[in-house]
Order: structure tokens, then sequence, then C-alpha cells
């Protein structure tokens, strides 16, 4: 053989593109996965390896009321008749269609170790034993009949249906998931007898809209119980085919002595209970989770049991939100309801599955029926033979024992003609199936004529002639009725909602999800605990928050304690006392503002230093933060107020509030400096009303008061302002205040300020009837003074006369070469407390119960004993609550009692006045 006669003729090779083929091939490929392994069919709901699971059992017999068989078994036969896969995919299929927990209504009654939620995989196939579930028999019922079509199997030599005559929509009822190529179908399960009552109310009302059937069924039932939160997932699953449905665990508080703790009795659907239970540790220990003392999963037969005990300063609610955002104790369940319609994937929406199945139904009940009516008249017809036979049995008899064989006693009966007079009443009983009878005669047929020869003789007598005619009587009445279903819609559904009304009886339980209140747009705010926090920067740009409770109030005069660990060149510029969930304006000196939540803010305890703010906000080279503002929780309320701002150089600007609403991540321009303002820098932003005061205290000790309404309201955020109080050389603005007026005038309160009664108690003087000041009494304020060399005083707020803007001010302190340059100036009360921070980072908390009110142009009082070289950088008023109070009572001071002056000798809070 030569090498021309291998080679092929080049006639008999035809040029292919091989993209075509890749092309051809690949979408070939594709849709056998789609159609024959992944995807559900609409009407039975299953994909093929369960469908041939089912029909596996049914056809050797391993059903419900029979013996369990070993489901190395099941699987052999699956695989070796219908289903060309490994044993193990097969095996693990047939596991799930028994497992309660991924099954809402389990097909397979299955008997050993199935796994377990945690989750635990099942023992090898050749330990457990399993059987068709009774439930199953309502899929598989009237297969027989004809009601499916059948196809070869994978080899041709065993024939499977296409699909199972489902009594009930198990696409529903348990849900399907599965991954094809190029797209996905997820599922949920649902109750079944919510289900089948929206197949009722379909074919009560063909044009039932799928808002209506969300009456019926709400939501999904997984089998895990938990909680469904809200119904815009559903809504969405169910109206347009894909949905993310959110899942909670059901929980409840316990208390065990004097801790509570929380466990979780339903987790969400298709998730491990150890997995979860890792996740909640995990989180616990990365701090996602906070106050957890110690978890357990305590789960056994009677169900799921995790308990999370807290620790005695936890509060549950807040542990709680912080688990459904960091743990899988919430989540959400994807639905994606796609599945195979018509031989086609079609994402389909709640009523498109109710139409389908029921559709099918109908297809299902038809073909029955007409099965059943070709059996009846076949039955029919065969006895009416054997009415001829023993109505002739004489002539029969004869003829048989007369035939050589019985083939020819055969032919002899088909042509002989016999007499209808006397089996005329069973003729009109099925004449109905019969061929009318022409003559006197009847022919019988090759059927009837093996009936005959196969008659046993006990039949042979009128007995039994009266036997068929009674099944004669009972057939006729049958076919009538399979008549009047295949003519008659009406009656073929109320076979459907008799059938499915058995199911529903027999097999619906109650709902185990609940769907509750939307938890929709939950904010992070919910996860963190709300509590007061100490927030402090530092000139370099450092900041942090420390809980209040950190710091134990002292007496004035304490040398207090170590506040914050900063570089020593780094020095304490803001402090300020407001709620983690506040929301907070950051003003930086180059006129920037930003916003951020409290608890966005990095935690840290006394001694640390906190986290360098340009980590935090967007700042610029050379820029830091001047204000801190808290803000109202409540957005509604910002509507009322104003901000105003004020610039070293003594510039006043006001704006509504309006304007920094919505402040982006990366800040925008509260105030631009250009020109010769280009130096000036912002020290101070407020809130305040149209009737409000303000008050500029200077580094000098100067103070200008003037009503808030003399600064018009800007539009614009570009320019300074207008001039607020006019400085001297070398001095600049330190501190905005904002006042609320009390309604009197002038004279009214210089009157009042004469009998004040803080200042009769000090002085020793005869307290006067004050009827007539009462109201001046109830509105009375108090402006604290804070200078760097420790020193301060308490002043009433009625000696700060009021004046037009822009003028130089009056006295706020006296003596400030003792003093030493103002460092904040602010209204306060006595049932508040003072916390001081020095640039050597010591922190001291005063009650200002202890501080006697002074005259507004005294020298003050020593507040706290600074080393030489240091200086108080920081002052901020702060709420005593009642716990601060007892501390107080139970602890003493606990660093020192008062000291005496440093100078004199005395304690200057007992002079008067403060050595004014």
């Amino acid at each position: 053989m030569t090498d021309e006669t291998l080679l092929a003729d080049p006639s008999d090779i035809t040029p292919i593109s091989i993209v075509d083929e890749m092309k051809s091939s690949y979408l070939d490929y594709a849709m056998s996965v789609i159609v024959a392994r992944a995807l559900p069919d609409v009407r039975d709901g299953l994909k093929p390896v369960h469908r041939r699971i089912l029909w596996s059992c049914q056809e050797s017999g391993y059903v419900w009321n029979r013996s369990y068989r070993k489901c190395a078994r099941i699987t052999g036969d699956t695989m070796g008749k219908y289903h060309p896969h490994g044993n193990q995919a097969i095996y693990d299929a047939l596991a799930r269609l028994a497992q309660d927990w991924a099954m809402r209504v389990p097909l397979i009654d299955g008997q050993g170790n199935f796994g377990s939620m945690d989750p635990d995989p099942p023992a090898a196939e050749r330990y457990t034993e399993a059987r068709l579930a009774k439930v199953a028999n309502s899929l598989l019922e009237d297969i027989e009949k004809d009601t499916v079509d059948f196809v070869p199997n994978y080899d041709g030599s065993e024939r499977e249906p296409s699909v199972l005559p489902a009594r009930f929509p198990n696409l529903l009822v348990n849900g399907a998931g599965g991954i094809a190529v190029g797209m996905a179908t997820n599922i949920p399960p649902h109750n079944l007898g919510e289900v089948i009552d929206a197949c009722l109310a379909y074919m009560d009302n063909g044009a039932i809209t799928t808002e209506e059937l969300m009456e019926i069924v709400p939501g999904p039932d997984f089998p895990t119980g938990a909680l469904i939160l809200g119904r815009s997932g559903c809504r969405s699953a169910y109206e347009g085919g894909r949905g993310s449905i959110i899942v909670r665990s059901r929980h409840n508080f316990e208390q065990r002595g004097d801790r509570r703790s929380i466990v979780l009795t339903e987790i969400p659907y298709q998730q491990g209970k150890n997995a979860l239970v890792e996740r909640i540790a995990e989180a616990a220990k990365d701090k996602r989770v906070e106050g957890v003392s110690d978890i357990r999963d305590e789960s056994n037969r009677e169900g799921v049991r995790i308990v999370i005990d807290l620790r005695r300063d936890a509060t549950p609610e807040v542990v709680l939100n912080q688990l459904w955002r960091h743990t899988p104790a919430q989540g959400s369940f994807p639905a994606n309801m796609l599945a195979i319609r018509g031989g086609r994937p079609e994402l389909l929406n709640l009523r498109d599955i109710i139409e389908a199945f029921v559709r099918f139904r109908e297809e299902v009940i038809t073909r029955r029926s007409k099965f059943e009516l070709a059996k009846a008249r076949e039955r029919a017809h065969l006895l009416l033979g054997l009415v001829i036979a023993v109505t002739n049995l004489d002539e029969v008899v004869r003829i048989i024992r007369g035939s050589p064989n019985p083939a020819a006693a055969r032919e002899t009966l088909l042509a002989r003609e016999w007499p209808v007079a006397e089996i005329a009443p069973y003729i009109r009983l099925v004449e109905a199936v019969e061929a009318e009878v022409e003559g006197d005669s009847y022919r019988l047929s090759e059927l009837q004529v093996r009936a005959i020869l196969d008659l046993r003789l006990h039949r042979l007598t009128a007995l039994g002639r009266d036997e068929i005619g009674d099944e004669l009587a009972e057939l006729a009445s049958s076919i009538a009725e399979f008549l009047e279903i295949l003519a008659n819609r009406a009656k073929l559904y109320e076979i459907m909602r008799t059938e499915l009304i058995e199911v529903r009886d027999q097999f619906a339980t109650p709902r185990r999800t609940e769907i509750a209140a939307a938890a929709d747009g939950i904010e992070d705010e919910d996860l963190i605990e709300r509590e007061d926090m100490v927030v402090t920067v530092t000139l370099e740009g450092y900041i942090k928050r420390t809980p209040l409770d950190t710091f134990r109030a002292q007496n004035r005069g304490g040398k207090g304690r170590a506040g914050m660990a900063t570089k020593e060149e780094d020095v304490v510029t803001e402090l300020f006392v407001t709620s983690t969930h506040t929301p907070v304006l950051f003003f930086s000196t180059l006129g920037r503002v930003y916003r951020m939540k409290v608890w966005r803010l990095p935690e840290g305890g006394a001694n640390t230093r906190g986290r360098p703010m340009i980590n935090l906000l967007p700042l610029a080279s050379g820029e830091t933060i001047s204000t801190v503002l808290p803000l109202p929780e409540d957005e509604n309320e910002w509507g009322k107020l104003h901000v105003m701002f004020a610039t070293a150089r003594g510039s006043v600007r006001r704006n509504s509030m309006d304007a920094f609403t919505n402040v982006p991540s990366n800040g925008k321009i509260a105030m631009k400096f250009e020109g010769e303002d280009e130096d000036d820098r912002l020290i101070g932003v407020a809130l305040l009303d149209e009737n409000d005061d303000v008050l500029l205290a200077t580094r000098q000790g100067k103070a200008i008061r003037f009503p808030g309404s003399d600064v018009r309201e800007f539009q614009s955020r570009n320019s300074t302002g207008v001039r607020g109080m006019t400085l001297k050389d070398g001095d600049e603005v330190i501190s905005l205040s904002i006042l609320h007026r009390s309604g009197a005038t002038q004279e009214e309160r210089e009157d009042y300020l004469r009998y004040a009664p803080w200042k009769a108690e000090r002085d020793g003087e005869p307290n006067m009837p004050l009827d007539r000041f009462e109201h001046l009494r109830a509105h009375e304020q108090f402006i604290l003074t804070v200078c760097a060399n420790g020193y301060g005083k308490l002043s009433s707020a009625y000696e700060y006369r009021r004046t037009g803007r822009g003028g130089q001010g009056i006295t706020n302190i006296d003596n400030i070469a003792r003093n030493g340059p103002v460092v904040a100036s602010f209204p306060a009360t006595k049932a508040q407390q003072l916390m001081l921070v020095t640039d050597q980072a010591k922190l001291i908390r005063i009650p200002l119960g202890d501080l006697r009110v002074i005259g507004r142009g005294s020298a003050g009082v020593r507040l706290f004993s600074v080393a030489e070289n240091e200086h108080v950088v920081s002052a901020a008023r702060i709420e005593e609550s009642e716990e601060d109070a007892e501390a107080n009572l139970a602890d003493g001071p606990t660093v020192g009692a008062p000291t005496p002056d440093a100078d004199t000798g005395e304690d200057l809070a007992a002079g008067p006045e403060g050595g004014e």
C-alpha cells in the first residue's frame, strides 16, 4: 500500500470554519446543560437527576408503604438505567431530597445518617436506607395512565418520563437551585398550603394579578424558619423574577444571673450552623461585634440553639445590630426564578409559575381521562362479548368442542352471527362505545373471541351474567363521566380542585418563616451603642474619641491625670463632649467644612494619641481643624438654625443651615479667605437662631456682645462677612459663644445683679425678695473664662451688656499678666463640669458647682495647678450625670484637695470676688 492510497479524496473534504464549529459545539453543550442537567422544569419543579431518582424508586417498588432499601441500590439503579453520571453525584441529590432543613417538603423518606445543617455530610450510601416519602406519591400518581410522555434513556434500553404528573406545584414548594452555562436559578421554597390556595385562586379568576396572589403567598417559607424582613425583596422576585430577600435569624433574650444572653433559635436558609458560629466568633475577636463574652452551640434534636453570652456592660440591642450587619445571622436570599418552560429557559414571575402548573395539570387530567375512557370502552366491548357467550352458552360450547383446535374455534366464532334480542339491554348500556348494530345480529370481534376462549367455567352461569351486567352499568357511568370531563372545562377544573385540596389537607403544614417589618436602610449608627464621648483634637491633627466615663471627677485645684499621650511638640487644641450618634461638622482653618458621625472617629483610651486627621479627612497641607460643631441628630431641626462664623481678625458671618445640609465626603468651602483677609483664619463656628446674641472673646481679656440679627444672612460661602469686633494690635479673637436673650431691659438686668441669689450668698448679704426677677433668674446664663496659667472665673452673662457689633468690647477678665492669655470663654452652668487639658497632656475634670460666681472684671481663681512651663490649651464644659455625682461622693478627691494660691497663700475661692 502506497502513501497515496492513504490520502483522502480531496472531493470528500468539506472546509469548516473553526469559529462556526466552536460556536455550534458550545451552544449544543450549553443547551444540553441548561435543559438536561442544571435547571428544573416548571411543571414538576424537578431537575433530571431528581426526576430519575424518584422514577427509579417508583419503578422498583421503593414506595412509602414498603420497606426501606439501601441507598446504594437506589443510586445504582438510577445510574445504570437513567442517569449516566457518578454515583456520588446521584447520592448527594438523593440525600438532599431527604433533608428536612433543605427541602420544605422532603420527597425521600430516609433512614440513617443523612447529614445535618452544621453541615455534616451524610453517611456513605452503603449505610443509609431510603424509600419514597408519602408526599412523593402525589408527584408520581397516574404516571402509568399516559399522563406524560416517555422518552428513551441514554442508551435506548429503557424509557423514562420526561416530566412527572405532579399534583402540586413542586417548583414553588421545594424551590430549586442550579448553575447552568451563562445562567443560574435560585428559587426559594414556599408553604404548600399557601401555594395550593394560590392555584385555586388562579383557577377561580384567570385574570388575577401577581399583587393579589401575594396576598395569599406573602413570601417564601424556608424549612429552617427564621424571619423575612420586609416585602420589597419578595415583591421584586414575584413580579420580575429576581429579588434579594433579607433573612434574619430568630432570637430571644435570656437572663442568667446578672448577665444576659442572645439565643438564636432559627438561622437563615442554606446557612451552615458551624460556619455561622465561627463567623460570629471571628467578628467578636475582630471587634466588629462588641460586648460578646462567650459563644456556645447548644443545638440538639429539638432544634437550633446558639447561645451568645454578653458582657455585663453590653447593650443586647446594639450587639444584635452588629450581628445582623457583620455576620451571616442576617443575610439575603438572591431569588432568581429561572426554569424550563416549553423546552426553553425563562425568567418567570409568581403568576407565570402558577399558570404553567395549572395548564400542565389540565393537560394531565385530560390525558388521564382519555386513557381511562379508552380503557373503559375496551372493557365494555369485551364484556359485551362475554354476555353473548353466556347467553348462547350451549352453542358456544358446541362450537368449541367441535373445533379441532383453538384457531378453528376462533375462526368459527368470528364468522358466526348472534341474535341481538336477548342482549339488547346490555347493548343499550354501552351504546356510546359500540358501533350501531345493524339488523338483528351481532358479530364478535377478535378481542371478544379471545376473551370467550379464555373464559373460566365458573363464569358460565346466570350469576356470572349478572356480574357482567353490573360491571357494564358501572362502566357506562364512568364512560359518561369521562366524556363530560373532556367536553366540559368546568368539570375538569372541579376534578383538579378536588385533587389539590386533597393534597393540601393531607400534607400542608403551618408557615415556619415569619415575615417581619422591614429593616431596609438600617443605619450604621444602629450598630453603635449610644454613649457620651470625649473628642480631642491636637495641634498636629490627631483625633480620637474616648468614653466619658473613663474620666473620674476631681475637686477643684487637683493635679489631674494623664489624658492623652502626645508628642513633645504636639498639644491638644480642641476638646468637646457629645454622643456617638451625633453628626459633626469639622471646620478647618482654611475655611473648609467636612461632615462625619462621631462613631466614625477612632476610639482610644485616655493615654492614647488617636489617629491623624489626614487619614480621616482630605485635609490640605497646613490645614488644621479649628472648630468641631456637633449638630442635632434630627435634621428636621436644622431649618430653625443659622450658622455663625468668626475669624481671628474679628470678622463674623451668618448663613442658613441649609448651606451645610449636604456636605460631600471631600468637604466643601465654608469661608473663603482672599485678598487682605488671606492671612486670617477661622476660629469658631456656632449654631444660633435670630433671638440669640453673639459673644466674642479675645486673647487679651476683652469681650463684646451683640445681637446675632445685626449680622445679615449671607447667601454666599465665599466671603469672610462683616466686622464683628475691632481689635487692638497683637490681639485676636479666640472664642465665639452664643447667648440667649432674657427679654429684659439693661436697667432690669442691672437691678437684678444687685440682688442676685449667688451674690447674696457669696457676700453674706440678706436675700432680697426677687419675685419680680423670676424671669431673669430662670434665664440667667454664666460665662466661664479660662486662662493659660490655670486661672479662671464664672460670671453672670447679664454683666455683658449688649452693644452694636464692631466695637472694641469690654473687660472679660482682669490681670492677664498673672493669668496668662485667655484660652477659652463660653457659657456654662453650675450643674456642668469643666474639663481642662494642658500642653503636657494633663487633664482634669472639675465640677463647676464648687466655683463661685464672681464679677466680670475680676482676676479669677485658680482652677488648675499647672507645672512650670505648663499651660492650659483647651477647655470644655460637660454635663455632670447622677452617676458622676455619686462617684464623687463615694471616692472623694482623687489627686488632692484645693490648693492655696501660689502668690498669697490664700485659697482664692474663699476671698471676696476672688481678689477683684
